[in-house]
């Protein structure tokens, strides 16, 4: 069964290398340009991976993120931030904001789609501080 990611990225020159690199390996991307058309196709889709970058003008991916976190259709698909921010610290953000992963800008398009593939098949994963804020 084919795989499908959406990717909510402002860049289109991101979302073409993401695009040919996981076409490549026979899964489909749907791709949106900011976080609301991005949370409007997560919910018309429900694809099996959201990709999210975290610096877009308007709403950012970490408020996208919670939005999408907050809908119970949505809340078993794995979201991983792909992104250049890459202070100390960042990492931490995405993870708490609802981020099941985080894959630092540029890309290794070599290695790419098995992280990716990889992120599918081991699903959601709550972590400490999304626990305890949830229950």
């Amino acid at each position: 069964m084919t795989k499908r990611v959406l990717y909510i990225e402002d860049r289109p020159d991101n979302r073409g290398l993401v695009r040919r690199v996981l076409m490549a390996e026979g899964i489909e991307v749907i791709e949106a340009a900011n976080a609301d058309d991005g949370i409007s196709l997560a919910i018309q889709h429900l694809p099996d991976l959201i990709l999210m970058d975290i610096s877009m003008p308007g709403k950012d991916g970490l408020t996208a993120t919670q939005e999408l976190r907050a809908n119970p259709n949505l809340d078993h698909i794995p979201i991983i931030a792909l992104t250049a921010n890459v202070m100390k610290g960042d990492r931490e953000r995405t993870l708490e904001a609802g981020c099941d992963g985080y894959i630092p800008k540029p890309i290794d398009v070599d290695r790419f789609p098995a992280e990716i593939l990889n992120f599918i098949a081991r699903g959601r994963v709550k972590h400490e501080s999304q626990q305890s804020s949830s229950g």
